[in-house]
């Protein structure tokens, strides 16, 4: 098996200087309306800079001179300060400069004093965010998992999901010890309420069929709403034969030291049969699966104390 450390990247990261200016007044976030009533959708790139999937799917689209029929479409490059410095020949540099933008999500720490070139931008972007109706942000993985939708612990997140109808696999979750990602902000989190987040997880960072989910992804979202029709010599979706199953997470493992080690190379989405399987060590202290069946979601290829290291699920659909 290919080191995901290592893995090639095939993708080619997409010029986005032309869409700085945008509409919004807010760099690189372009705004699309039609004369129809209907919600507005945001979709979101780069909220780590080196995740170039999403960027070469919103590329697509603008090129694509896709409007919507009804309602509002805003497209967001995110950090693009990150992404201005991805470099092939050390493409994990550029996920971020000061912090993971994907942590930052909660009042006190965007209505704090402290500061950064992410919590910068969050700050310029939240307005953005908090006018939409739907969100979906746009991923991409260290491994070479399966792709996945983090629907968050709402109802209407799984519904949202599942109406996609792909990825086939669907992962329900509160998110990380470390901070609140941008799905899990406000009331996009509430169980109450409609506004509607989930994230897409698209693959290895930079295999060529990522940016294909990321894609796809976009259009069944857009497609499913009846906001855009697709022009004749447009892309098409692929058929979808493996049927979605979902997954309940039952534990975050939070990793307590830098000498956390898994017992095996695993990638993600493998089923482990019997309850109590060492899985990993963490400074001495066996990881254990607390259930049968126990699903292993995304486990970190670079384990960091205080991050999470693995969540882990229970297939309930």
């Amino acid at each position: 098996m290919t080191d995901p450390l290592f893995a090639p990247v095939e993708l080619t990261p997409p010029d986005i200087a032309p869409y700085r200016r945008g509409n919004t007044g807010i760099d690189h976030v372009i705004s699309l309306s039609a004369s129809e009533p209907g919600p507005h959708v945001v979709l979101n790139a780069l909220v780590h800079g080196n995740e170039l999937c999403g960027a070469i799917a919103l590329d697509a689209l603008l090129r694509m001179g896709l409007r919507p029929t009804r309602g509002r479409l805003t497209l967001v490059f995110a950090n693009t300060a990150a992404y201005a410095t991805f470099d092939r020949q050390n493409p994990y540099a550029s996920r971020y400069l000061d912090e993971d933008f994907n942590r930052l999500w909660s009042p006190d720490l965007l209505d704090g004093r402290r500061d950064s070139v992410e919590l910068k931008r969050a700050r310029i972007l939240r307005p953005v965010y908090e006018s939409a109706d739907l969100l979906l942000d746009l991923h991409s993985m260290t491994a070479d998992t399966a792709p996945l939708t983090l629907c968050g612990q709402t109802t209407r997140g799984r519904d949202l999901a599942l109406g996609l109808g792909y990825p086939a696999w669907v992962v329900a979750d509160g998110g990380h010890a470390g901070g609140k990602r941008l799905i899990d902000c406000g009331s996009f989190a509430e169980p109450e309420g409609s506004r509607t987040a989930i994230l897409v997880e698209c693959g290895q960072h930079w295999r060529t069929e990522t940016a294909t989910v990321a894609l796809e992804s976009c259009l069944r979202l857009l497609l499913g709403l009846e906001m855009i029709s697709l022009p004749p010599n447009g892309p098409r979706l692929r058929p979808r034969t493996d049927p979605q199953r979902v997954v309940e997470v039952t534990d975050a493992v939070t990793a307590a030291s830098e000498r956390f080690r898994f017992t095996a190379p695993f990638v993600g989405m493998e089923v482990i049969g019997r309850a109590g399987t060492v899985i990993g060590w963490d400074d001495g202290r066996a990881i254990q699966t607390p259930h049968n069946d126990c699903v292993l979601i995304m486990p970190a290829r670079r384990v960091k104390a205080g991050q999470t290291a693995v969540r882990l699920g229970r297939i309930v659909g």
